[in-house]
């Protein structure tokens, strides 16, 4: 439990699911079966607003960070228990933009392989990274982080 006060042990760095469902997604529509997402005129446009919807929620999260003067880095410890700003409606507001930007982006790329890999990413993220960052918090802020884990979901 000592070492959970100190930082989370994370195991794997958040972004890089999404990168690795994206850029394979794209290499296996290219290269090996496209699989087009066929949303007809809508796609670009909505493409691009789910894009900036993430790009946004994730910028709103590092400004929460930054005013709190913790971390975003998921190998640190946290020095503060964010509970304002998108904290308020999900406990994990940058993977949650994250999404976002995932779903934009295949749908600017006009595939569903990205999409496919979901279920992995969520596995991923829920027993490689959450599950740590969690228990860190926990061990750190004790009772505040149990509060705010009843008060408040963990992706909306």
């Amino acid at each position: 439990m000592k070492s959970e006060l100190q930082r989370p042990r994370t195991l794997i760095l958040p972004p890089a699911p999404y990168a690795a469902a994206l850029l394979g997604g794209w290499w296996l529509d290219r290269h090996v079966l496209p699989l087009a997402f066929d949303g007809g005129a809508a796609s670009r446009p909505l493409g691009w607003l789910w894009l900036a919807v993430g790009l946004m929620l994730f910028s709103w999260t590092l400004w929460t960070f930054y005013r709190h003067h913790t971390t975003v880095n998921p190998y640190a410890g946290a020095s503060a228990l964010c509970t304002d700003g998108p904290f308020r409606f999900s406990r994990n507001p940058i993977y949650l933009g994250d999404w976002f930007i995932l779903v934009g982006v295949a749908l600017l790329l006009n595939t569903l392989w990205p999409l496919l890999f979901a279920p992995l990413i969520w596995v991923m993220l829920r027993f490689g990274v959450i599950r740590h960052e969690e228990a860190h918090l926990e061990a750190k802020f004790g009772e505040a982080y149990r509060q705010y884990k009843r008060r408040v979901r963990r992706w909306i």
